[in-house]
Protein backbone atom coordinates (compact mmCIF):
# COMPACT_ATOMS: atom_id res chain seq x y z
CA UNK A 1 0.00 0.00 0.00
CA UNK A 2 1.50 3.34 -1.00
CA UNK A 3 1.14 6.53 0.94
CA UNK A 4 1.15 10.09 -0.40
CA UNK A 5 4.67 10.58 0.93
CA UNK A 6 5.93 7.60 -1.11
CA UNK A 7 5.02 9.36 -4.40
CA UNK A 8 6.50 12.86 -4.12
CA UNK A 9 6.69 13.39 -7.91
CA UNK A 10 3.02 12.69 -8.48
CA UNK A 11 1.21 15.73 -10.01
CA UNK A 12 -1.29 17.49 -7.82
CA UNK A 13 -4.58 18.96 -8.92
CA UNK A 14 -4.72 22.76 -9.35
CA UNK A 15 -6.94 23.01 -6.27
CA UNK A 16 -4.38 21.20 -4.14
CA UNK A 17 -1.68 23.55 -5.37
CA UNK A 18 -3.72 26.49 -4.10
CA UNK A 19 -4.61 27.67 -7.61
CA UNK A 20 -8.04 28.06 -9.14
CA UNK A 21 -9.11 26.22 -12.23
CA UNK A 22 -9.26 28.53 -15.22
CA UNK A 23 -12.02 27.68 -17.68
CA UNK A 24 -10.84 27.11 -21.20
CA UNK A 25 -12.88 27.55 -24.35
CA UNK A 26 -12.83 23.80 -24.95
CA UNK A 27 -14.29 22.98 -21.54
CA UNK A 28 -16.98 25.66 -21.85
CA UNK A 29 -17.98 24.39 -25.31
CA UNK A 30 -18.08 20.82 -24.04
CA UNK A 31 -20.34 21.85 -21.16
CA UNK A 32 -22.57 23.83 -23.53
CA UNK A 33 -22.84 20.83 -25.85
CA UNK A 34 -24.17 18.70 -23.00
CA UNK A 35 -26.43 21.49 -21.74
CA UNK A 36 -27.93 22.10 -25.19
CA UNK A 37 -28.52 18.36 -25.55
CA UNK A 38 -30.64 18.46 -22.40
CA UNK A 39 -32.35 21.62 -23.64
CA UNK A 40 -33.16 19.97 -26.95
CA UNK A 41 -34.74 17.05 -25.12
CA UNK A 42 -36.96 19.45 -23.20
CA UNK A 43 -37.67 21.33 -26.44
CA UNK A 44 -38.73 18.08 -28.08
CA UNK A 45 -41.29 17.64 -25.29
CA UNK A 46 -42.50 21.20 -25.98
CA UNK A 47 -42.75 20.38 -29.68
CA UNK A 48 -44.78 17.25 -28.84
CA UNK A 49 -47.09 19.36 -26.66
CA UNK A 50 -47.57 21.81 -29.52
CA UNK A 51 -48.38 18.98 -31.95
CA UNK A 52 -50.84 17.43 -29.49
CA UNK A 53 -52.52 20.82 -29.09
CA UNK A 54 -52.64 21.21 -32.86
CA UNK A 55 -54.37 17.84 -33.18
CA UNK A 56 -56.66 18.64 -30.22
CA UNK A 57 -58.53 21.37 -32.02
CA UNK A 58 -58.74 25.18 -32.02
CA UNK A 59 -59.42 25.59 -28.30
CA UNK A 60 -56.45 23.48 -27.20
CA UNK A 61 -54.16 25.04 -29.82
CA UNK A 62 -55.14 28.55 -28.74
CA UNK A 63 -54.28 27.70 -25.13
CA UNK A 64 -50.76 26.60 -26.10
CA UNK A 65 -50.23 29.30 -28.74
CA UNK A 66 -51.08 31.99 -26.18
CA UNK A 67 -47.99 30.98 -24.19
CA UNK A 68 -45.71 30.47 -27.18
CA UNK A 69 -46.49 33.93 -28.56
CA UNK A 70 -46.01 35.66 -25.19
CA UNK A 71 -42.63 37.25 -24.48
CA UNK A 72 -41.51 34.35 -22.27
CA UNK A 73 -42.54 31.83 -24.94
CA UNK A 74 -40.60 33.75 -27.56
CA UNK A 75 -37.51 33.76 -25.30
CA UNK A 76 -37.93 30.01 -24.79
CA UNK A 77 -38.27 29.41 -28.53
CA UNK A 78 -35.27 31.63 -29.26
CA UNK A 79 -33.21 29.66 -26.74
CA UNK A 80 -34.42 26.40 -28.28
CA UNK A 81 -33.41 27.64 -31.74
CA UNK A 82 -29.96 28.66 -30.51
CA UNK A 83 -29.51 25.32 -28.71
CA UNK A 84 -30.44 23.50 -31.92
CA UNK A 85 -27.99 25.51 -34.02
CA UNK A 86 -25.18 25.24 -31.47
CA UNK A 87 -25.67 21.51 -30.95
CA UNK A 88 -25.78 20.94 -34.71
CA UNK A 89 -22.60 22.96 -35.31
CA UNK A 90 -20.72 21.35 -32.46
CA UNK A 91 -21.89 17.92 -33.62
CA UNK A 92 -20.42 18.62 -37.06
CA UNK A 93 -17.21 19.73 -35.32
CA UNK A 94 -17.11 16.40 -33.50
CA UNK A 95 -17.65 14.55 -36.78
CA UNK A 96 -14.63 16.36 -38.21
CA UNK A 97 -12.65 15.10 -35.22
CA UNK A 98 -14.03 11.58 -35.75
CA UNK A 99 -12.48 11.61 -39.21
CA UNK A 100 -9.14 12.54 -37.63
CA UNK A 101 -8.92 16.21 -38.60
CA UNK A 102 -8.48 19.51 -36.72
CA UNK A 103 -6.75 18.22 -33.60
CA UNK A 104 -4.13 20.97 -33.28
CA UNK A 105 -4.89 23.44 -30.51
CA UNK A 106 -5.13 26.24 -33.06
CA UNK A 107 -7.73 24.28 -35.07
CA UNK A 108 -9.64 23.24 -31.94
CA UNK A 109 -9.96 26.86 -30.80
CA UNK A 110 -10.74 28.13 -34.31
CA UNK A 111 -13.46 25.49 -34.66
CA UNK A 112 -14.90 26.48 -31.29
CA UNK A 113 -15.09 30.15 -32.26
CA UNK A 114 -16.61 29.23 -35.62
CA UNK A 115 -19.30 27.07 -33.97
CA UNK A 116 -20.14 29.82 -31.46
CA UNK A 117 -20.38 32.51 -34.15
CA UNK A 118 -22.26 30.28 -36.60
CA UNK A 119 -24.82 29.31 -33.96
CA UNK A 120 -25.59 32.95 -33.28
CA UNK A 121 -25.71 33.89 -36.97
CA UNK A 122 -27.89 30.91 -37.90
CA UNK A 123 -30.26 31.63 -35.01
CA UNK A 124 -30.57 35.25 -36.10
CA UNK A 125 -31.16 34.14 -39.71
CA UNK A 126 -33.89 31.67 -38.71
CA UNK A 127 -35.69 34.28 -36.64
CA UNK A 128 -35.32 36.97 -39.30
CA UNK A 129 -36.79 34.57 -41.84
CA UNK A 130 -39.61 33.60 -39.48
CA UNK A 131 -40.56 37.24 -38.88
CA UNK A 132 -40.23 38.07 -42.58
CA UNK A 133 -42.73 35.34 -43.46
Amino acid sequence: MSTPSSAPNRPLSPFMLGQYYRFQLTSVLSFLHRLTGVGLSLGAALLALWLIALAGGPWMYAAVARHLTAWYGQVLLFGFTWALMYHLGNGIRHLVWDFGYAFSMKAVYAGGYIVAAASLLLTAAVWALAYAI
